[in-house]
């Protein structure tokens, strides 16, 4: 299917996607390694409902990875590499990352028998497998928007208006959105028990997973914005202050649409409501129009871009050894003053437990671990490696 507003052209890269890219994997890896329990609030996720900034970073990245397919795939059709061929590259890629997200779920030991499937790794790679495919068989804005209309509004029928099996109907035989009595974790608990982020704990009955399979089809929704994004940007109709223009007009149109719903469906990372993901997007929109207003607009791209350029080079390597780092250390034991310690507890007591602020200590760990995990990937980056899934 030709599209004219693509014509077989070179794709000029856009740095400031790059950007956005390299803040978000450098700010997850702060907020997942945040130094423990006296890091700040706005530190930590939110319990269940509400938003905290660190609940923003996980979709972040996701809506880079919609507006990213856009520029990838326009660049490898218009070399002319065929769309089967690029099916099947997404297939496979989809396929690494998820088991590069069961490496991390299971490292160093993989005690199988209760081995989590689901994770980070794993919902990006659902995502970029569903949409990437969408967008190789149909590249209209139109039914784009007609798949986000309904992952967004099926999920709150969905969980709305479905019975909780065992439970009743929400709202009225059970809460609304309650923590453990709602559909989705009632499908992750019959699919995969004793494979979940929370494991059962009787008599309560905890269990549940924040990137479950149900939970998927808004995630998708949080990718189709992303793509939108990328589609308006690839577009060679309108000028860049234009483009900033729009991203802007979006970002009004998400937040204002987003907080509203909430005010019935309430914000929620752990089910990824779909109010979170229209205020979500709307925050990562926000971010992206003022990077694209200074990198690509004003041309501000030298010097304050390269560390961001460097760690979205190799987002994935970032992310696989910041999350495979404390696992090393941690499991790295040995006794001193006749207290057991590890080698990364070691590293906090000594360093930063000293300094007199709990929140400053946690938060000064969280950026000198961002600084270990820049190390490798500016290597990477000086030797111009781009490791690719």
């Amino acid at each position: 299917m030709s599209n004219p507003d693509f014509p077989p052209a070179a794709v000029k890269r856009l740095i400031s996607l790059d950007v956005l890219r390299g803040i978000t994997i450098a700010f997850m890896i702060m907020v997942n390694n945040n130094g423990g329990p006296g890091s700040w609030g706005f530190m930590n996720h939110a319990v269940w409902n509400g938003l905290t900034p660190t609940d923003l970073v996980f979709p972040t990245f996701v809506f880079v990875v919609g507006a990213s397919i856009v520029l990838a795939f326009e660049t490898r059709l218009a070399r002319g590499v065929p769309r089967v061929d690029l099916a099947w590259h997404t297939v496979r890629r989809a396929a690494v990352l998820f088991l590069l997200g069961v490496v991390v779920n299971g490292f160093p030991f993989f005690e199988l028998a209760h081995l989590r499937i689901y994770g980070v790794l794993q919902r990006i790679a659902v995502c970029y497998l569903v949409v990437a495919l969408f967008y190789l068989w149909d590249r209209r804005v139109s039914t784009k928007l007609i798949a986000l209309g309904v992952a967004l509004v099926g999920y709150y029928v969905l969980l709305r208006w479905v019975p909780v099996p065992g439970a009743g109907m929400p709202g009225r035989d059970v809460p609304f959105m309650d923590q453990n009595q709602n559909l989705v974790s009632w499908i992750d608990r019959h699919l995969f028990p004793g494979h979940l982020y929370l494991p059962w704990n009787p008599p309560t009955h905890d269990v549940r997973d924040p990137e479950g399979l149900l939970s998927d089809l808004p995630a998708i929704g949080t990718t189709l914005l992303g793509l939108l994004s990328g589609l308006w940007l690839r577009s060679r109709k309108h000028l860049p202050a234009v483009k900033t223009q729009g991203l802007a007009a979006a970002t009004l149109a998400c937040l204002a649409l987003g907080y509203l719903w909430s005010l019935f469906f309430p914000l929620n990372k752990n089910l990824w409501t779909s109010s979170y993901v229209l205020v979500a997007a709307g925050w990562s929109l926000a971010l992206l129009t003022a990077v694209y207003w200074a990198v690509e607009q004003r041309g501000w791209s030298r010097g304050w871009t390269w560390p961001w350029l460097v760690f979205g080079s190799n987002a994935i390597v970032a992310y696989m050894f910041s999350e495979l780092l404390p696992g090393v250390l941690g499991n790295i034991q040995f006794t001193l003053c006749g207290r057991r310690t590890n080698v990364n507890a070691w590293i906090f007591d000594t360093l930063f437990r000293p300094i007199p602020n709990p929140g400053w200590a946690a938060f000064a760990y969280s950026v000198s671990f961002t600084a270990v995990c820049f190390l490798p990937v500016w290597f990477l980056y000086h030797k111009r490696i781009f490791v690719k899934v």
